[in-house]
C-alpha cells in the first residue's frame, strides 16, 4: 500500500486495489470474521481471513467468493444484489487497514474508489445514491456519483457502528445515536428536518428501520424492551418485552409488510413479535414531502396473531409496567455461544446466520405462534476453519 495523504475531511481520492491472486483459489483455512445481511435480506456476505463470500438465502447457495492472499475483511457491505460492495480490512493478518473503505466493483474485479480516515471505521452503509461511513464519534455521508461529502453528523460514542438508512428512492432518512444517552437522531434529508427521539434510559444497543424510513425499532444495552417509533414525529407506537434479564441484543428486523418484528440476543432465543402498527394511506409513488406524521398509526388489534401478556394486564397503571408487557409471539432456539442475526424471508419464514458459520431457516405460525419449525440448516463454513 502507498502512503496516505489526508485532505481537510480526512479523505483520500480513489486509487487502485490489489486484484485477487490468480490461482489462490479455494482456501479451506479461511476463518470467519464477519457476517452481514444485504438491504432486503435476500443475501448475506461473510468476511473471511482471506477475502469475502456472498450467499443467496432462498434457495441457500454460495453465489461467489473472492480469495485475497494478503488478508480479509471485517466489513463487507453489499448494495442489494448488485456488483458493488464496501470493504473494510480486518481479521487475522489482514493487510488492509481498518480505517479505509474500499468501494469494490466485482464485475470489474477492482476497487473503484476509497476513503481513508484517522480512526477505525465502525460500519459502512450503502444506498443507491449514498455512501455512509460510521466512525465512533462521527458519521460521514457522501454522494455515490461524485464522492462529494454531503453531511457530517456528530454523535455519542458509537463503538457498535449503529446506523440505519432508508432505501426507497422517494425518501432519504438516516437514524443514528444522538449526542445523549438513549437518544436517537433521525435525519430526514429530503425534508431538511431532524427528529430527536428519547428512546431509552440506557445507551442504544441495536436499531433498524423500515425500507421507507418511517418506522424505527430500538433496543438499549439493558436488552429487555424493544420500542417502535414513528420517525416523522417521534411518537412511540409500541413496546414489546424480550425478557426480564439483561441481554445483549444482536439484531432487530422488521418484516416487509410491517406485521412482524424479530429479535436475536445472547440468550440463545430468536423472538418474533406481532406489530400493532400500520401505514395508512400509503402510496408507493408519494414523495417524502407528501408524507405526514400521521402516516403511521397504532392499532387496537394487529392484523395477525396477538402477543401474549400477563393475566393481570387489566390492572395496567396499578401494577408495575412489567405486568402489562407484550411478550414474544413465536420463538426459535439457537446456541448461546455465538452471535446470531435474524431476518425475514418469504411466507412467514425467518433466516438466521451465525458467527459459528451456521445458517438456519425456520417458519412460524402467524395465527398460533409458539415454537418455530426448522426448515433448513447449513454449515456454510466448516467448524474446524472458524476463528
Amino acid at each position: 500500500m502507498t502512503s496516505t495523504v489526508y485532505n481537510s475531511q480526512g479523505i483520500l481520492q480513489p486509487r487502485g486495489f490489489t486484484s485477487p491472486e490468480p490461482g489462490f483459489g479455494d482456501s479451506d483455512g479461511a476463518e470467519l470474521v464477519s457476517v452481514s445481511w444485504n438491504q432486503d435480506y435476500s443475501c448475506f456476505s461473510s468476511g473471511t481471513s482471506h477475502g469475502f463470500r456472498i450467499y443467496n438465502c432462498e434457495p441457500f447457495k454460495e453465489t461467489f467468493r473472492r480469495e485475497l492472499k494478503d488478508g480479509g475483511f471485517k466489513i463487507v457491505e453489499m448494495l442489494f444484489r448488485s456488483n458493488i460492495l464496501a470493504l473494510v480490512g480486518g481479521g487475522p493478518n489482514s493487510q488492509y487497514p481498518s480505517n479505509k473503505v474500499l468501494i469494490w466493483d466485482d464485475h470489474q474485479s477492482r476497487c473503484i474508489s476509497e476513503f481513508s480516515f484517522r480512526s477505525e471505521i465502525r460500519a459502512v452503509k450503502l444506498r443507491r445514491d449514498r455512501i455512509v461511513v460510521v466512525l465512533e464519534h462521527k458519521i460521514y455521508v457522501y454522494n455515490f456519483m461524485d464522492l462529494r461529502l454531503l453531511h457530517q453528523i456528530e454523535n455519542l460514542a458509537n463503538p457498535r457502528g449503529l446506523c440505519c438508512l432508508s432505501h426507497h428512492m422517494n425518501t432519504s432518512v438516516l437514524a443514528c445515536p444522538g449526542v445523549r444517552r438513549g437518544e436517537v437522531r433521525v435525519e430526514h434529508f429530503g425534508l431538511n428536518m431532524v427528529q430527536i427521539i428519547n428512546a431509552h434510559d440506557a445507551n442504544i444497543a441495536c436499531m433498524t428501520m423500515t425500507l421507507d424510513g418511517l418506522l424505527l425499532a430500538t433496543a438499549s444495552t439493558k436488552g429487555t424492551l424493544i420500542r417502535i417509533f414513528n420517525t416523522m414525529d417521534g411518537t412511540r407506537l409500541q413496546e414489546v418485552r424480550r425478557g426480564t434479564d439483561r441481554a445483549d441484543i444482536y439484531s432487530i428486523a422488521l418484516s416487509p409488510n410491517v406485521q412482524w418484528l424479530a429479535v436475536s440476543s445472547d440468550k440463545g432465543t430468536v423472538h418474533i413479535f406481532s406489530l400493532r402498527v400500520r401505514v395508512s394511506g400509503e402510496d408507493s409513488h408519494s414523495t417524502e414531502h407528501e408524507t405526514s406524521s400521521n402516516s403511521l398509526q397504532a392499532l387496537v388489534t394487529p392484523a395477525s396473531g396477538v402477543n401474549p401478556g400477563s393475566s393481570l394486564s387489566f390492572l395496567r397503571g396499578v401494577l408495575p409496567r412489567y405486568f402489562s408487557s407484550e411478550w414474544s409471539f413465536a420463538q426459535f432456539h439457537v446456541p448461546e455461544v455465538t452471535q446470531f442475526f435474524a431476518a425475514f424471508g418469504a411466507q412467514n419464514t425467518i433466516a438466521i446466520i451465525g458467527m459459528d458459520g451456521s445458517f438456519y431457516r425456520c417458519s412460524f405460525d402467524p395465527v398460533n405462534g409458539g415454537e418455530m419449525t426448522q426448515l433448513e440448516y447449513v454449515r456454510f463454513l466448516k467448524p474446524g476453519t472458524l476463528k
